[in-house]
Formats: structure tokens, C-alpha cells, sequence
């Protein structure tokens, strides 16, 4: 979404150095409202079912393109509540125990990704964002290198697992 117009009085926003950060900002030039442009706190679970993990592909992704749970948090909920949430909401699977896994950047789309991992119980029925799911042995999972794979890596080597980092396919 582009933003043009104060949200206060309508007046066209101009673009304003920002002394303190040294950065360009969206202002109104009455100062009613200024856009900081924050990052967006992203939630993703590495879900555990039966000792195996469960990773997803979403409909706009290109074939054998699988990756972590992943959606945003809403008012009023904790990330805990939120990853709960989103991981009945994609896949019908009731989260059982959530453990913070870290908080990653993904600075390509100004997100910060806070990771958990969760073991889940349930029958898996994906939602429509989804098209597919694979449950993998912990030892056989890639992980790539942007925010969610990084969370994988870290989840593998706090068990000792050996990481081996693929590439996405392009698309």
C-alpha cells in the first residue's frame, strides 16, 4: 500500500529527513502524522507431529517450494496465541507445546519473523492458502537461506543435527 495523504487532515505527505535515524520519512508538513515504516512482526511455528516435521506449500508457490507455518499476529493475542491460531487456521492441528525458537530479520519484505517451534496432534486439513504438506524426518531437512531457514538451522543445530542450506527454485 502507497501511502500519499495524511491519515489527520488529508494534505498530501511530503518526504522529511528524519535527523535522530537519518532516514527519509513520509510527513505531513503540518506534522499531524508521520509514517515510520516499521517492520511487521511475522509469527512461524516449525510444527512437530509424531517426531516428524510438517512443511507446507503455499498455492502461490512454485511445485516442491515447502516451508514453515507462518502467518501475523491480530490485536489482543500473544505470539503464542497467534502462532496457535494461524497453525489451526492452515492446517486443523492443535498446538500442544510452543517453544521460542529466536527472531529473525526479513528485511525484503520489512517483516521480523519471531519462530517457534510447536508440537502438534491432530489430522492435518489445509487450509485453501495452502496446496500441500510433507512430513519430514528432523535429519532431512534443507534449510534456505532467508528468515524462516534460518529458524529451521538454528532449531536443527540446538539438537545437533547437521545443516545443510538449499537454494529456493526460482521462479
Amino acid at each position: 500500500m502507497e501511502l500519499r495523504f495524511c491519515p489527520v487532515c488529508a494534505v498530501p505527505l511530503v518526504s522529511r529527513p528524519d535527523t535522530d535515524a537519518g532516514k527519509l520519512r513520509l510527513s505531513c508538513p503540518d506534522g499531524h502524522w508521520t509514517h515510520w515504516d516499521n517492520p511487521l512482526p511475522v509469527l512461524a511455528a516449525l510444527v512437530e507431529v509424531d517426531g516428524r516435521i510438517l512443511l507446507a506449500r503455499n498455492a502461490a508457490w512454485p511445485e516442491k517450494t515447502f516451508a514453515l507455518i507462518t502467518g501475523f499476529m491480530e490485536r489482543d493475542e500473544t505470539p503464542e496465541q497467534g502462532i496457535a491460531r494461524e497453525l489451526k487456521e492452515e492446517t486443523n492441528l492443535d498446538a500442544v507445546e510452543i517453544k521460542l525458537i529466536g527472531v529473525y530479520e526479513f528485511m525484503r519484505k520489512n517483516e521480523l519473523i519471531i519462530a517457534y517451534h510447536v508440537k502438534a496432534q491432530g489430522e492435518v486439513r489445509l487450509s485453501e492458502e495452502l496446496v500441500e504438506y510433507r512430513l519430514v524426518n528432523p535429519e532431512k531437512l534443507r534449510p534456505w537461506r532467508a528468515g524462516t531457514g534460518y529458524a529451521m538451522a538454528d532449531w536443527m543445530r540446538a539438537r545437533g543435527l547437521e545443516v545443510e542450506f538449499l537454494d529456493w527454485p526460482a521462479r
